[in-house]
């Protein structure tokens, strides 16, 4: 037997044949490609994982119906708070007991009526973030009759009937002309028929210290019929609020669920960064 050659052993250390330096080129790629595409997909899971929706005068929870699915597409954790339309102090206990559900931060977004309670309940230290739709949102030590004083009073205001109780809802026409305008018929007639309603007396409830001064907001401006628009656009510039307008009416979680999430979404992305 004779003795291996240099030229032997470096024939031993080489690949057998050019398809074996191909399937090793390959797995090589792969495995490149792999470790690439980890960053990405990790990116593409919002940082904070909790939504608590909150609603607003005249309506209920199943005003965020078309939003929720949305939101669940992403991996989101939702939940959608029931407020009593009491007071200020009852919807804001109501929204503070679904943020102690949440097992982490939490984006808390509020319509209407809802800014008020999110403005308060959002000093919790599990928000991360505030987002505003076509929302009343107040300075320290103000009620929603404060905020919207120094504005005209918007059509929607006048369909707004009290009860013997006190409690305020919306008429046929209110819903139609003001409420839900961009909504079909069939859409407007189940606004009608569940909404909620709301004590007067909540008009005059204030808050304390807002949140949104010291937690970063989002805004969703509106061409409003409930609330005075160039109030949504001024307070959303008071605030600081990353701001997107839509050329719809009041209740934009209905008629524009996409664009709605969207704004969630980007907060749920981004407010970690603030």
């Amino acid at each position: 037997m004779r003795n291996k050659t240099k030229t032997d052993e470096h024939k031993a250390k080489a690949p057998k044949s050019p398809a074996a330096a191909a399937l090793i080129a390959v797995c090589l790629v792969s495995l490149i490609a792999i470790g690439a595409s980890r960053p990405y997909a990790q990116s593409a899971m919002p940082t904070i994982r909790n939504v608590v929706l909150v609603h607003g005068a005249f309506a209920d929870g199943s005003s965020y119906a078309k939003v929720i699915p949305l939101l669940e597409a992403k991996g989101l954790h939702v939940t959608a708070v029931q407020n009593p339309l009491t007071s200020l102090a009852d919807d804001v206990a109501a929204t503070k007991r679904a943020i102690a559900n949440q097992n982490g931060p939490v984006i808390l977004v509020g319509h209407s009526w809802a800014g008020m309670v999110i403005s308060e309940a959002g000093n919790d230290p599990k928000v991360a973030a505030l987002v505003y739709i076509a929302a009343l949102v107040p300075d320290q030590g103000q009620s929603s009759t404060d905020v919207v004083k120094p504005y005209p009073p918007s059509p929607g205001g006048a369909e707004a009937k009290p009860d013997a109780a006190g409690f305020l809802s919306l008429s046929r026409k209110g819903v139609d002309e003001d409420f839900v305008p961009d909504l079909p018929a069939a859409q407007r007639a189940i606004v009608y028929a569940t909404q909620g309603p709301w004590n007067s007396a909540a008009l005059d409830d204030k808050v304390a210290v807002p949140a949104w001064t010291t937690k970063p907001s989002w805004y969703i401006a509106v061409n409003d019929r409930m609330l005075p628009p160039e109030y949504e656009q001024a307070i959303a510039k008071h605030i600081h609020a990353k701001t997107t307008t839509l050329t719809t009416g009041h209740v934009p979680m209905l008629s524009m669920p996409n664009k709605v999430a969207a704004v969630i979404i980007d907060a749920a992305n981004n407010a970690g960064q603030h």
